[in-house]
């Protein structure tokens, strides 16, 4: 697999400043082949184990490509060798299934909530992690730029731990790997697209070349001390991803990880349905299954609907610039995207940090078929007629500093708005976004532009599993134990009423918390525990530095603003020499209320003189004292309360 040498990931979706120029379509490396002996002796561990390469800061560049035609789907085995598969069946054998003891689930994030997800599976003396995701902050986490899972208990067990596995590259399942990669060097294993993609994230944190990076294909097995993890071949919106079987001492456990049936994906293959079937025939002791979209019946419709749709908007789109706003991960709808550009012979321009490196990353690991002379600068949009150009971008979801959002304000330093645009939303607003997009969509439409979203025609699909998606994993399975993962609550509980209407008994059924010990054996299921499992805020550089505290005062900064009160005082002679003055951030606007500071400066003079009289001497006292009177004074006025900051200056 080729190396990465492109910038990582960013969560700020403004523009480089860098020209992007194509490149020339890149040959592809010949892989090394390995003997029969080596691939054995490599079964347990380092399967394409991926070497460091040297630190790199060359800039991302997106490089156009040739697709294949008629190039046969990928087989659900990977393309495995015959030593490979060998390696894989002999891995699965050697776990031992005679042991009595219980097969500890600990979920450390993803259950009742959206986001940062991270599982560990412990047995005994080894234990192993699935995926190790972020979440974003709600409106209530001021400052806050992400959050991640708490890692107390596997820094605790960390000489148990074998590695982690990972089900694919969105966020919210790699987005907090970096972090805990920081205190506990392990090896990771997953898809080549998510390994690519983690090469970004370490990047980021100077992590490169430290982290035992492992590509695994599809129905490869890897060795988790005395457990084994099978990938399986799924369909979602990003490539690459997989659901595990978890082979253990105490039974196989399926987790499906993000999925859905797609029977006719873009590119990648159809979800292995045969394998999830043959461990049902072989005996599931346990399903968990994503339960994002348990509340909508049928089918998830086909990412191919989409295309279809693009088709139409293209044709209709004529004379007019079109601008494509979706998630930067979702490779497959970007292709349609250059699909559609090539049929009705127009340029394609990408704008949004992220955009453009998981693009050119795609392209590089061959994810993404470009055809050379197709991308172009988005400094070039200019020298083309608005009908020979495609912008793609980020902020469907109406992010404040997204590209699309500046767009919509007039902020982007390349793309200027005019009636002659044809603006897609591709993409549905995630709950709690909602007015962020409503409000892109009106100032886009207040310029003049054609704006078509979801709710108008189909320009996006899901890519989780609907109810009909998930009977048809309980009935392949048929397992004896069911835990619903990847959901709030409400997702959680109706995904385990699909269980029971499919005839698993209430009674195995665990709707989990984050931090319970869900203990599994042949004959039963149950939480015996709890472990510390909460949240860790990121901001900026800081980790965990941000507790309730410093987030109480950021509330009342935001909602009632801040009084500082600075005086000077000879402590010797008991005299003020200067002040007390009072000052507002914040609070109210001071040529507008003058009498209400006017009276707490009085009232600030007469409280330290009063504590000067009575020969206090204790800086803290005095300050409460001060912070006391004026915050009862403030809120007699107001029925406000703002943050009070007294600073007294001694001579």
């Amino acid at each position: 697999m080729q190396r990465n040498n492109a910038p990582a990931v960013s969560y700020d979706d403004s523009d480089y400043t860098e020209n992007i120029q194509p490149a020339k379509t890149k040959k592809k490396e010949q892989p090394k082949k390995n003997t029969k002996k080596q691939a054995e002796q490599k079964a347990e561990k380092k399967q394409n184990t991926k070497k460091a390469p040297k630190k790199n800061n060359t800039p991302a560049k997106l490089t156009s490509n040739s697709r294949k035609q008629n190039a046969p789907a990928p087989k659900n085995d990977g393309g495995l060798s015959k030593n490979e598969a060998i390696a894989s069946r002999e891995i699965i054998r050697s776990v031992n299934k005679k042991s009595g003891n219980p097969l500890k689930i600990i979920p450390l994030g993803g259950l009742n909530e959206i986001g940062k997800n991270l599982t560990v599976f412990e047995y005994e003396n080894d234990m192993f992690i699935v995926d190790c995701g972020l979440a974003f902050p709600d409106t209530d986490l001021y400052g806050v730029d992400i959050v991640i899972p708490d890692f107390t208990y596997i820094e605790q067990n960390a000489d148990k731990l074998r590695g982690i596995v990972i089900t694919h590259g969105h966020e919210d399942h790699i987005g907090g790997l970096a972090y805990l990669l920081k205190k506990i060097k392990t090896p990771v294993y997953a898809t080549k697209l998510t390994i690519g993609l983690i090469e970004g994230k370490l990047k980021e944190h100077q992590l490169l070349g430290e982290i035992e990076l492992n590509v695994v294909k599809p129905r490869q097995t890897v060795k988790m001390g005395c457990m084994a993890v099978e990938f399986i071949r799924v369909n979602h919106s990003i490539p690459d991803a997989c659901a595990f079987a978890i082979h253990t001492p105490a039974g196989i456990v399926v987790h499906t990880g993000d999925f859905k049936v797609d029977y006719t994906p873009i590119e990648g293959g159809i979800i292995d349905l045969a394998r999830f079937g043959e461990l049902g025939s072989k005996g599931v002791i346990a399903l968990m299954a994503d339960s994002t979209n348990s509340e909508r019946s049928g089918y998830t419709a086909s990412e191919k609907t989409v295309g279809k749709t693009f088709g139409r908007l293209f044709d209709e789109a004529i004379g007019k610039r079109i601008i494509i706003a979706t998630f930067s991960s979702n490779i497959h709808r970007i292709q349609q995207v250059v699909d559609c550009a090539v049929r009705f012979d127009r340029k394609v321009a990408v704008s949004g940090r992220s955009m453009i490196n998981v693009i050119s990353k795609a392209i590089e690991l061959g994810y993404l078929s470009v055809p050379d002379g197709i991308i172009i600068d988005i400094d070039l949009i200019n020298k083309y007629p608005p009908e020979k150009i495609v912008i793609v971008t980020t902020g469907s979801q109406g992010e404040a500093m997204s590209a699309l959002t500046r767009m919509s304000t007039g902020e982007h330093r390349k793309v200027s708005i005019t009636p002659l645009d044809y603006i897609i939303i591709s993409a549905n607003p995630i709950p709690g976004n909602e007015k962020y997009v409503t409000k892109v969509v009106n100032d886009l439409m207040r310029l003049g532009a054609t704006v078509i979203y979801e709710s108008m025609y189909d320009v996006h699909v899901s890519g989780h599993a609907c109810q009909d998606e998930q009977k048809l994993i309980m009935a392949l399975t048929r397992p004896t134990y069911f835990i619903p993962v990847h959901g709030e609550y409400k997702h959680l509980r109706k995904h385990a009423e699909t269980a029971i209407a499919m005839g698993i008994p209430e009674e195995n059924i665990i709707i989990g918390n984050n931090g319970d010990v869900i203990e599994v054996t042949s004959s039963k299921i149950a939480v015996a525990g709890k472990v510390t499992a909460g949240r860790i805020l990121v901001d900026g550089s800081g980790v965990g530095d941000v507790g309730s505290i410093v987030l109480r005062d950021r509330k009342r900064l935001a909602e009632d603003g801040q009084i500082t009160v600075v005086a000077t005082i000879d402590f010797d002679d008991g005299i003020i020499l200067a002040g007390p003055d009072v000052y507002s951030r914040g609070f109210v606007y001071v040529r507008e209320s003058e009498e209400l500071m006017a009276g707490a400066k009085r009232l600030m003079t007469e409280t330290l003189e009063e504590c000067l009289d009575k020969r206090h001497r204790d800086r803290n006292m005095i300050r409460t004292a001060l912070k006391d009177t004026l915050s009862d004074y403030i809120f007699e006025k107001t029925k406000r309360s703002p943050m009070i900051s007294p600073i007294i200056q001694e001579i």
